[in-house]
């Protein structure tokens, strides 16, 4: 790699951690904040500057290739409009007492270390270093859900703890038995942790040991996808947390997580001998958009509403890779992103609505259109999109999913038809009384910041009209990479 690559790679984990340590020593809401939001910023244009620099042979600890590129770009890029959102959010939160200054030199600081764990997971090539990474994001989100220490939220905290951690150690078995796998054939050390070597010789391993230990993997890193029946802490996450982090959870840690389950389903497809891993995905995705589909119908608080749809998203991303093959590769990635970017949206606005009505609860906030028009409207636009209404992005995605399985497997697409069809019913059900019933709670005029919402929904609409060729092309070739 290139003088520029590799400070390009050095600056992606070097400004995160170095800021934390910064912010954690910053007295003051102004500084750390805006800090907070430069530092973001330049990992940023760091991750971006990976797509024009040479890349030399991997390392021992870091890799940067076609795969992990997509995962750190879009990673940076919401975790840099996640922080100016952040920004006029917590200042509210100041205002009001329920955060003391102590607590958001914490929650700064604690936001850098997470944007270093999530882009250490991805850029890691040992299988090692990446699951200790994933544990510090996981680690790192429990203390931020529960920042604001009511028993909600403490409860929250430890339930996404207990749970993470029991996933976190099936997915440490599975990767001891990948090492085991991979020993007779590598030799003993650290040759045989790395994702490089590991995937030039899969061929040669026990299929046995690789069948198991992608099961352990699946179930571990599943629980932090959100998969059912894995997902039981994630609405609670959603709900007693900062709202900041539950844009970073839906639109960022869940990727990571389902990055590494990708990685793990490119070695058990490169063995003949072991069992196709696409099944077992495609089983899981399934239960999740039917299971959540129908329990959107059930919620009464809005946040908790939309972790519910993460969850189907989520089960929509994993079925689409499960499927296989190039179009649903590529439909998986183009969900992925979109999913990103609109889940963080709906999540901006929701916070900026939950703060001016003093409530979650979707009976308080009611005629968003008529109180706040452009946080109503917002929210509307960001119903239809992740609802996979045309021409926004996730109808795209959607389309390619269900026409790839349709071709293959009729059944399976009835029955994701189905999971889509409940719960767009569900969404536009509680969207008619949010933005359209008969207004309810504050109408204080918001003090939110709208860029970061706007950017979002605007470039999900773009790629609704018309995707870039060079974007369609890289996702292609991702896609080929997946098998």
């Amino acid at each position: 790699m290139s003088a520029l690559g590799i400070d390009a790679l050095s600056a992606i984990l070097l400004i995160p951690i170095g800021t934390a340590a910064l912010l954690a020593l910053l007295p003051g809401y102004w500084v750390t904040a805006r800090l907070n939001v430069v530092a973001t910023l330049a990992t940023l244009v760091a991750a971006l500057s990976l797509f024009f620099s040479e890349r030399s042979a991997p390392g021992h600890y870091l890799l940067v290739d076609d795969l992990n590129i997509v995962f750190v770009a879009l990673n940076t890029f919401v975790g840099f409009t996640t922080s100016v959102f952040s920004a006029s959010y917590i200042a509210h939160e100041l205002e009001t007492g329920r955060l003391t200054p102590t607590y958001l030199r914490f929650y700064h600081a604690m936001y850098q270390i997470l944007m270093f764990a999530m882009n250490l997971a991805l850029t890691a090539n040992n299988i090692g270093l990446m699951w200790v990474a994933i544990e510090l994001a996981t680690l790192t989100t429990v203390l931020m859900v529960g920042i604001y220490r009511t028993h909600e939220a403490l409860e929250a905290a430890w339930k996404y703890f207990i749970l993470g951690s029991v996933g976190i150690a099936l997915a440490l078995f599975g990767t001891i038995l990948v090492y085991l796998a991979a020993r007779p054939v590598v030799g003993e050390g650290q040759d045989a942790m790395l994702w490089t070597v590991l995937i030039d010789r899969v061929a040669r391993f026990d299929p046995a040991l690789l069948n198991v230990a992608f099961v352990f993997l699946l179930l571990g890193y599943g629980t932090k996808v959100g998969l059912v029946p894995l997902h039981a802490w994630l609405p609670d996450a959603h709900a007693e947390g900062p709202t900041p982090i539950s844009a970073v959870l839906s639109g960022l840690l869940l990727n990571v997580a389902l990055y590494a389950i990708l990685r793990f389903k490119m070695l058990l497809a490169a063995n003949t001998r072991a069992i196709a891993p696409g099944p077992l995905m495609v089983a899981l995705g399934l239960i999740s958009v039917v299971f959540a589909a129908f329990m959107l119908y059930r919620r009464r608080d809005i946040k908790r509403m939309f972790a519910y749809s993460s969850i189907e998203h989520m089960g929509i991303i994993a079925f689409a890779f499960g499927m296989g093959g190039p179009l649903a590769n590529f439909a998986g990635l183009l969900h992925m992103t979109m999913h990103s970017l609109t889940k963080s949206a709906i999540f901006f606005t929701v916070g900026h609505i939950s703060q001016v009505k003093g409530s979650q609860k979707m009976a308080d906030i009611n005629g968003l259109t008529e109180t706040h028009p452009a946080l109503g409207w917002t929210l509307v636009v960001g119903v239809f999109a992740i609802s996979g209404l045309p021409p926004l992005g996730i109808f795209m995605s959607e389309f390619l999913v269900v026409s790839s399985t349709f071709a293959r497997q009729p059944l399976l697409a009835i029955t994701l038809v189905l999971g889509l069809l409940v719960a767009f019913g569900a969404l536009l059900l509680r969207l008619n009384g949010l933005a359209f019933g008969e207004p309810t709670g504050s109408t204080a005029p918001a003090k939110a910041s709208y860029v970061p919402m706007y950017a979002h929904l605007g470039l999900v609409l773009a790629a609704g009209l018309y995707l870039p060729p060079p974007l369609v092309a890289w996702f292609q070739h991702v896609a080929s990479l997946l098998g």
